[in-house]
């Protein structure tokens, strides 16, 4: 798949205004893979500057008109979902299996924005004391700068770009400096689907801060969507303050995974390969803490170690490997220093535990049993392949240790008892909840966190909101 490497700014590939590149390295070598235009301040203005001429066209397309374009968006990624998948494990690392779902999902984005962008309806009421009708209309909120990270480099752009485009806005996206290419390469699809100029701008750019911070502070400029860190998010908000831009911040996870001894093991352990293991664990949904009831703790953390440990570890793209490696050196670096710390306050390895030697950024999948409370790796989100498990007694305590932190995007609970399930759902402070079930990405739901997981939603009919302002006209007649 030719890629292209420069950012692309009112429907033109160009350099950037200084001419630097940003290495693209492969995480399976640590070897580079690419370079590409590394944008300047001067550049994210130059793509406000398109955004903003080609905003008042596209607001005005018919909304089915916008719509074919995402659905022709869609039917290309599939076709060439052989190749983005190979590109993403190329400059991800994830293991291709992992890389061809993350196509797939991406490109839902896509088909479902373009069924929703011909919904977005407003309302009409008369007002409750008669005198006038009440009108509210929905009209696309404007520039919209969208800054992604490295993990899903496919899912995250069009999660974004889906449903800013189909509500008629004109967006910047600022992608991950470690998975630029993926990023170019759907730009290419859009401009081929119809996408016209100005309507989608790529930055690609390692001066983030200066980059986003300066597109903040243009007038023009009245969206903010962000996925990455909590403490990112914090700063852009600051930043986003001054201008009083819209934001929609997806932050971090510490998901908790709660399994009770009435729970059906063999699909609590399904599960937890799949809210643990995608992506290598290197996803803001992944499970982080799991919580096992004293009665199954042992044998559910024995049948995870023994699926954990059989996984196969390898480059991403070579056959049968499902476990690839971390994104770069500081991952790897930063997980191993979670599991010493960890098992040198009392945990015990059940299996990993040792970084390998050779190159690339490897690290094993990794059990860690009898995790007392307090442990290092209980308090921040792991970012890899790494599940430690604390014993509990009783629903109370279970929930007292899950909700035992500043985040809340997800929860995942595993119990035969219904009653007992939607009752925790109700209790447990996060945004969304996998009832007996590892997986709750969906593109036609709403996706999103509480407490310092996020602000907004992405996915569903709300995704498409986020991008609007509602305009109330009075009206009498």
């Amino acid at each position: 798949m030719k890629v292209p490497e420069e950012l692309f700014i009112g429907g033109v590939w160009r350099s950037s205004a200084d001419e630097s590149r940003i290495t693209v390295v492969d995480p399976a070598t640590a070897e580079p893979l690419a370079t590409v235009a590394n944008g300047t301040v001067e550049d994210g203005l130059a793509a406000v500057d398109a955004a903003a001429d080609a905003l008042p066209v596209w607001a005005a397309t018919a909304p089915r008109l916008r719509a074919e374009v995402l659905q022709r968006a869609f039917a290309l990624m599939h076709e060439r979902a052989a190749e983005l998948a190979e590109l993403i494990v190329r400059e991800n690392g994830k293991a291709l299996p992992d890389a061809l779902g993350e196509v797939t999902y991406a490109a839902e984005f896509f088909r479902w924005y373009a069924e929703e962008t011909v919904r977005l309806a407003g309302t009409v009421q008369t007002a409750p004391g008669g005198a006038n009708r009440i009108l509210v209309l929905r009209q696309p909120i404007g520039v919209s700068v969208l800054v992604t990270p490295w993990n899903f480099p496919a899912a995250m752009a069009t999660r974004k770009i889906g449903p800013a485009l189909g509500a008629g806005c004109t967006v910047i996206l600022k992608p991950a400096s470690e998975t630029p290419l993926t990023a170019l390469a759907i730009a290419a699809i859009l401009e081929e689907a119809g996408a016209p100029a100005g309507t989608v701008n790529v930055v690609p750019s390692t001066r983030s801060d200066a980059v986003v911070g300066a597109m903040l502070e243009d007038f023009r400029v009245r969206k903010l969507s962000f996925t990455g860190s909590t403490e990112v998010g914090r700063h852009l908000l600051h930043a986003a303050a001054d201008s009083v831009v819209s934001t929609s911040m997806e932050l971090g996870g510490n998901a908790p995974f709660l399994v009770f001894d009435d729970a059906d093991l063999d699909a609590a352990v399904d599960g937890a390969m799949v809210a643990k293991m995608r992506n290598g664990g290197q996803a803001c949904t992944a499970a982080n803490r799991f919580f096992a009831q004293r009665a199954v703790a042992a044998e559910f953390a024995r049948r995870l170690a023994d699926r954990m440990g059989a996984l196969r570890v390898g480059p991403g793209n070579a056959p049968g490997v499902e476990l690839g490696p971390l994104v770069n050196a500081a991952a790897v670096e930063k997980v191993s220093e979670l599991v010493d710390g960890t098992v040198a306050s009392g945990a015990r390895v059940l299996t990993g535990g040792q970084r390998p030697d050779g190159a690339g950024f490897y690290y094993p999948a990794t059990v860690l049993a009898e995790v007392p409370a307090g442990a290092p790796v209980l308090a921040e989100e792991i970012f890899g392949p790494v599940a430690p498990i604390v014993t509990f007694d009783t629903e109370e305590e279970a929930v007292r240790l899950a909700n035992d932190t500043e985040h809340g995007l997800v929860s995942y609970v595993y119990t035969g008892d219904l009653a007992r399930g939607l009752r925790l759902s109700e209790a447990l402070e996060s945004g969304m909840v996998g009832l007996n079930r590892g997986l709750v990405s969906e593109p036609a739901a709403p996706f999103g966190g509480v407490k310092q997981s996020g602000l907004g939603r992405e996915g569903g009919h709300e995704g498409l909101l986020e991008y609007t302002e509602s305009k109330y006209v009075a009206v009498s007649w």
